[in-house]
């Protein structure tokens, strides 16, 4: 990894998408310091720490504390990711949207402005909720229609550019731009919850007991990070053959290939729609104030901060609902991106075929047995990377805002950064051959 980063120094081309990556994200950064005007920081502080500590905790992994800071990118790039997933489902329920998909880059780039546009949206209509439903409370210095005009436009305007800024990265810099400003968000906040860890296990404890928990602490992260690397990069690879066909003179087909059928298939998807749908209670109640103790239970049930508490078990139910949650949506997102019948059929189109297997509905079964078997494993290595965190945090109250979801996105995103940086190497070195 480092020969990589040390080699692509030395190439002029990629070391100016490496130097304008940097500087961006030198941007974001400051950006995520500057405050809305008209806003009250101090009074949105305290009323983000009384949350329960998963929905903080979501909220400033995925904003880089910008949220929690009220700065001008609050909402960061969290209505582009939620509209991409909207995109993506809309994609496969809409026809013309799917044949505009399949038309080229022309559809992409035509699905990549829609997109722009319900980005917009979003956060238009999030910044509104945020300026009008705290501005009552006491997050405006003064309520009134020019203060929340201020907000909204402020909140939009820096959602809007945080976009922009994604997409220069991935046209002049290296890598997706909007993975890695969301990878720069999750970073910003580990100094912080390490030094907490430190502070809480190490710090004042004897040398022995201190030691022990540093060691059990760097043992955890960095077997969780070697898991995630495994799961993101396990693959089950299908053998092809394709048949020889005689035109002519000339003879086609002939080679073997293979479908590379991914273990984690639906990536983070299926933690990112399970840690959603838990979380929507907790977020309409933080808006209300209910009394009711049996409602308040069912919010604890909701809420991993409560989880694995070994003086209160009951909440822990709500893990099971998780574990279930992020198995269907493994299965679900895979079923809509991945259609078995019609590679089945393309393979037969091209006169491909899998050895033992007869082309046609015999390989698609076939490919959904198999697919259905990976997928499980897929999801179960999804479940113990995200649960390992909320298990420390409920057993011994390790709490930090990082956690399963926010390890797979950065080992995700640094190894296909890495990915892209070798092969503009090797294009480079490709084109430096043929030019002598």
């Amino acid at each position: 990894m480092l020969e990589t980063v040390k080699n692509a120094f030395r190439i002029k081309d990629i070391r100016k998408k490496l130097f304008f990556t940097l500087l961006m994200l030198v941007v974001i950064r400051l950006g995520s310091q500057l405050p809305v005007p008209g806003t009250d920081r101090g009074y949105f502080a305290q009323w983000f720490a009384k949350q329960n500590g998963d929905f903080s905790g979501f909220l400033n992994a995925f904003t880089g504390g910008s949220f929690e800071n009220m700065s001008l990118f609050a909402l960061n790039i969290t209505p582009y990711i939620t509209s991409s997933i909207i995109m993506q489902l809309l994609t496969i329920a809409i026809p013309k949207l799917e044949e505009m998909q399949k038309d080229g880059e022309d559809g992409r780039k035509k699905i990549a402005s829609i997109t722009r546009y319900v980005t917009v949206g979003l956060a238009l209509f999030e910044s509104t909720a945020m300026a009008i439903g705290f501005g009552r409370q006491g997050l405006l210095q003064e309520y009134n229609a020019l203060n929340v005009i201020t907000v909204i436009a402020a909140l939009t305007a820096g959602s809007a550019f945080l976009m922009w800024i994604g997409e220069q990265i991935t046209e002049h810099g290296v890598g997706n731009g909007i993975s890695i400003v969301l990878t720069i968000n999750i970073v910003a906040s580990m100094p912080q919850d390490f030094t907490s860890l430190f502070e809480q296990f190490v710090k004042g404890k004897s040398f022995a007991t201190g030691a022990l928990a540093f060691v059990i602490i760097i043992a955890i992260v960095l077997g969780t990070i070697l898991l995630t690397v495994i799961l993101n990069g396990g693959e089950r690879r299908i053998p092809v053959s394709y048949a020889k066909k005689i035109q002519g003179r000339k003879t086609y087909g002939g080679q073997s290939s293979n479908i590379p059928l991914k273990v984690n298939t639906a990536g983070v998807i299926p933690i990112i729609f399970a840690s959603s749908i838990m979380q929507l209670p907790i977020v309409i109640s933080s808006f209300f104030t209910v009394k009711s103790q049996g409602f308040a239970k069912f919010i604890q049930v909701m809420s991993s901060s409560y989880w694995f508490k070994p003086s209160d078990l009951f909440p822990t139910i709500g893990a099971l609902i998780y574990i279930v949650l992020v198995i269907f949506f493994a299965y679900f997102y895979t079923s809509i991106t991945f259609n078995p019948l019609e590679v089945a059929d393309n393979m037969k189109k091209q006169g491909g075929f899998i050895p033992g297997i007869r082309p046609g509905k015999p390989t698609s079964e076939y490919l959904t047995k198999i697919l259905n078997y990976i997928i499980f494993i897929g999801a179960i290595g999804l479940l113990i990377v995200a649960l390992v965190p909320i298990v420390c945090n409920g057993l011994f109250g390790a709490s930090v805002s990082f956690g399963g979801t926010s390890l797979i996105i950065v080992v995700s995103v640094i190894l296909e950064t890495l990915k892209q940086v070798e092969s503009q190497m090797l294009v480079r070195n490709y084109k430096g051959f043929l030019s002598e």
